[in-house]
C-alpha cells in the first residue's frame, strides 16, 4: 500500500512537472517561507484588484480604478499608495485645465510580480487538485 501511494506521488510529480511550475520552484520562493507564502503586498483584495486592471487596461485615472473596483476613495489612495512604494504601479498628477487628475499605469516590476504571483497560485491550486486526486 506504501509502495503504491508513494508511486502516485511520483507520477504526479512528473505530470505537475510537464504541466508547469511547482510549489517549490516559483520565482521568489524560498524554502524557508514555505511553499503557500504568497506576495501579500499583490494577495490583498484591492491591491490585486488594482494590478489586474491595470496590467489588462494599460492606464486608468482614479475615478476609473475606483469606480472599476467599487472602493472609497481613501481606499484606493492607500493601497495605490503601497503599490506605487513598492515600484510596482506609477502615479501621474497633472490638470485637466483647473481640474487634478491622477492617471496610474503598471510598471515593468509590477507585471512581473503580478506573473509570478499568478504562477504560484496557479501551482497552489495544481497541487491542491493533485492532492484531491487521491
Amino acid at each position: 500500500m506504501a509502495a503504491e501511494q508513494s508511486a502516485a506521488r511520483r507520477r504526479r510529480r512528473a505530470t505537475s512537472a510537464s504541466e508547469g511550475p511547482s510549489l517549490d520552484a516559483l520565482a521568489g520562493h524560498h524554502p524557508e517561507t514555505g511553499a503557500l507564502e504568497l506576495d501579500q503586498l499583490i494577495h490583498e483584495r484591492v491591491r490585486l484588484g488594482i494590478v489586474s486592471v491595470l496590467a489588462v487596461n494599460g492606464s486608468l485615472t482614479f475615478t476609473e480604478l475606483r469606480d472599476l473596483l467599487g472602493t472609497t476613495d481613501g481606499n484606493l489612495s492607500a493601497h495605490a499608495r503601497r503599490l506605487e512604494d513598492a515600484g510596482y504601479v506609477l502615479c501621474r498628477k497633472s490638470f485637466e485645465g483647473r481640474t487634478p487628475r491622477t492617471d496610474y499605469a503598471l510598471t515593468e516590476q509590477g507585471r512581473r510580480a503580478l506573473a509570478s504571483y499568478l504562477d504560484h497560485m496557479e501551482a497552489i491550486i495544481r497541487a491542491t487538485r493533485d492532492l484531491g486526486d487521491n
